[in-house]
């Protein structure tokens, strides 16, 4: 499914009648994490001053569409914030880090980090945070080629990349591709700092009535806690936009992604944060 056709069936997905709240355009990813911890807010399960029209699309396609503003809230990657910094303020929930989560390089044969680099690395966007990862594990790294994610493992595994950079459920069905870690970047950055990996956070534009972003971020807060209370009430939802994932990698994913800092991310979680965006990896 393309990113336009997903966007069209997120703003009218909700099934809301009329309402008389202001609406406040909401761009978060199709991917099982968001789609468990948003459906709440999306679906009007939750008390908010605001209704939402959601526009779902990949990480990447949110990233650049920042740059203009596009959305009242948004969901960026830790790697994009330093180059929207003047657009966006990051909210403290509904955030996406953690331990054991970060993005890994693959290869089709058994090799390490500095051989993987020597050839052409996929990656699934130059502000990705996996993208920002990277770079500073491997100053060496030259030779890249931007894909969307779900199709830098076929790439890999047929040989027109030596390498790629995945993210997502990738990281649960990569050796079904007969691929080979060359380094988990979310351990090589735990050791490095001692800190949770920081993925993405939702942002709300800098414009924004202060008082609409604070409620923005209770709301968030209260989705996210309704999806740990009534973990079964996404899942229509999530089936919708999971493309071909099984239930057990939607599951896998969810439970990976959606944890406690996404409810708070939480003081460790804000070093994290600015220590990545500082480019500060060791």
């Amino acid at each position: 499914m393309s990113d336009r056709m997903r966007e069209r069936m997120s703003a009218r997905d909700t099934g809301r009648t009329h309402d008389d709240r202001p609406e406040l355009t909401f761009g978060y990813s199709p991917c099982p994490n968001d789609t468990f911890a948003f459906h709440a807010l999306t679906h009007g399960l939750i008390d908010a001053p605001f209704r939402v029209r959601p526009v779902l699309l990949d990480i990447e396609e949110l990233n650049r569409r920042a740059h203009a503003g596009a959305f009242d809230l948004t969901k960026l990657s830790v790697g994009a914030f330093a180059a929207v910094g003047a657009q966006y303020r990051l909210l403290r929930s509904g955030a996406a880090l953690g331990h054991g989560v970060g993005p890994l390089v693959v290869t089709r044969t058994p090799m390490s980090l500095d051989d993987a680099v020597r050839g052409t690395v996929a990656i699934p966007g130059r502000e990705t945070t996996a993208y920002r990862l990277l770079r500073l594990a491997a100053p060496a790294l030259t030779d890249t080629v931007e894909m969307r994610y779900d199709r830098i493992l076929r790439a890999v595994s047929e040989g027109q990349v030596q390498a790629g950079l995945i993210i997502h459920e990738s990281r649960f069905t990569y050796a079904e591709h007969g691929l080979h870690n060359a380094i988990d970047l979310g351990d090589w950055w735990e050791r490095e700092t001692g800190l949770p990996v920081p993925l993405a956070g939702i942002c709300a534009r800098a414009n924004l009535d202060p008082t609409m972003a604070a409620a923005a971020e209770r709301a968030i807060r209260a989705s996210v806690q309704y999806a740990f209370d009534h973990p079964t009430a996404s899942r229509d939802y999530v089936r919708a936009h999971a493309q071909e994932m099984s239930e057990a990698v939607c599951a896998s994913h969810i439970q990976l992604y959606v944890n406690e800092h996404s409810l708070d991310v939480g003081e460790e979680g804000m070093r994290a944060i600015e220590r990545l965006v500082r480019g500060d990896g060791g």
